[in-house]
C-alpha cells in the first residue's frame, strides 16, 4: 500500500486505515471476534493506521484495538479525547487532559499514546492558548507523541492548522463533502499538517448497498442521530438527507471505473485529493476491511470523473450542506 507521511507526526502510513468507531459502539453489535478478524483483515491487507476514541463503546474500541496492536510496532494507532464529560470549554483543562489520557493509555496498554486528538470540542477551544499549551506538555512529558483535533467544520480546521503544534487534523471529507477542499487542504499542505479523512464513505451511503427500503437497528446512529439528536448530525450521512444521498449514489454510478465497487470509487475519490494523509472507513467484518484497502491500488481517478462528483455535489448535495460545514 502506498505510504505518506502523516503531517507533523513524522510516521509513514499506508493511505487507507481504519476506522474503530464501529468496534466499539453506535453501529450495532460487534462481537471480539468479529472485531479481531477485522482488524487482522486490514492489517493483512496492507492498513498501519487505526483511529478510535475513549468514548466508543465506553472504552471497548481502544481496548480491542489495544490488544491487537500488542506487539505491531508498525502500526499507528490514534485515539481522540474530550467527550466524556459536558461538552464545554471549561472542561478541556490539563486535569482532565490527564485523567483522559491515562485510561487511554490503560485501554491501549502502551506508556506513550501516538497521536491524541481533541474530539471535535466547542468551538471555542480551538482559541484557547491554554489548551495547546497542556498538550505541549504532555508532548514534552512523553504521555502523547503527537496531537491533533478532529472537527466538524472548515473553520475549525483553518484555526487548528494555524497552531504549530497541531500535526493532523480528522475532517469529514468525502464526495457528499467537498467544501474541505477549497481551503483546509490547501492550508494543511502548506503548513505540513496531515489530513485524516473520517467518514468517508457518508455513513455507507456511498457503499451503493442501500435503498429507501433499508433499515437500521436501533442501537445503529443511522436510526437515532438522522437529525443530529445525539451529537453533531454531521456525523451521520454527513449531514446529508437520506433520500437526496440514495439520488446522488445513483447519479455517481454510472462513472464508477470497471472493476471498482461504489464504496472503493469513493476511497480512490479521497486519495486523489492533495492533501489527504489517509482516509480512515470504518468496517464491521473481514471483507469489507478488505475490500476497503484495495481501493488503495486502484488506478487515480480520471478528470472527467472527477468533474462528474463535483457536478452531482452541486446539484444535490451543495444546497443542503455548503453553508455549515
Amino acid at each position: 500500500m502506498e505510504q505518506r507521511t502523516l503531517g507533523r507526526t513524522g510516521r509513514q502510513v499506508g493511505t487507507v486505515g481504519l476506522g474503530a468507531w464501529q468496534l466499539g459502539a453506535d453501529w450495532g453489535q460487534v462481537t471480539e471476534d468479529e472485531a479481531f478478524a477485522t482488524l487482522g483483515a486490514a492489517v493483512d491487507a496492507g492498513v498501519t493506521f487505526i483511529d478510535t476514541a475513549d468514548v466508543y463503546g465506553d472504552g471497548r474500541s481502544e481496548q480491542i484495538v489495544g490488544r491487537f496492536a500488542k506487539g505491531r510496532p508498525e502500526l499507528t494507532v490514534a485515539t481522540k479525547m474530550g467527550r466524556r464529560l459536558e461538552q464545554i470549554p471549561a472542561n478541556y483543562v490539563m486535569p482532565n487532559f490527564r485523567a483522559w489520557n491515562e485510561r487511554s493509555r490503560q485501554n491501549l496498554g502502551v506508556d506513550t499514546l501516538d497521536l491524541v486528538q481533541l474530539h471535535c470540542p466547542p468551538t471555542p477551544v480551538y482559541s484557547t492558548d491554554a489548551v495547546f499549551d497542556a498538550l505541549d506538555t504532555l508532548v514534552a512529558e512523553q504521555k502523547i507523541a503527537a496531537y491533533g483535533v478532529s472537527v466538524e467544520t472548515c473553520e475549525e480546521a483553518l484555526t487548528a492548522i494555524a497552531r504549530p503544534g497541531v500535526a493532523s487534523v480528522q475532517i469529514i471529507l468525502n464526495a457528499f463533502r467537498l467544501k474541505p477542499l477549497e481551503r483546509v487542504l490547501p492550508a494543511a499542505r502548506a503548513a505540513g499538517v496531515g489530513i485524516i479523512a473520517r467518514v468517508p464513505l457518508a455513513s455507507g451511503l456511498l457503499s451503493g448497498r442501500y435503498d429507501e427500503h433499508t433499515t437500521f437497528g436501533a442501537d445503529d446512529h443511522r436510526t437515532y442521530n438522522r437529525q443530529g439528536e445525539a451529537f453533531d448530525v454531521g456525523e451521520t450521512f454527513s449531514g446529508v438527507d437520506f433520500r437526496t444521498g440514495l439520488e446522488a449514489v445513483r447519479r455517481l454510478a454510472p462513472v464508477v471505473p470497471e472493476g471498482l465497487t461504489m464504496a472503493q470509487f469513493a476511497l480512490r475519490w479521497i486519495l486523489d485529493q492533495p492533501g489527504v494523509s489517509v482516509v480512515i472507513p470504518g468496517a464491521r467484518n473481514a471483507s469489507q476491511a478488505t475490500a476497503n484497502a484495495a481501493a488503495a491500488s486502484a488506478a487515480p481517478l480520471p478528470p472527467a470523473t472527477l468533474e462528474a462528483v463535483e457536478a452531482v455535489y452541486d446539484d444535490l448535495i451543495r444546497p443542503q450542506v455548503h453553508d455549515r460545514w
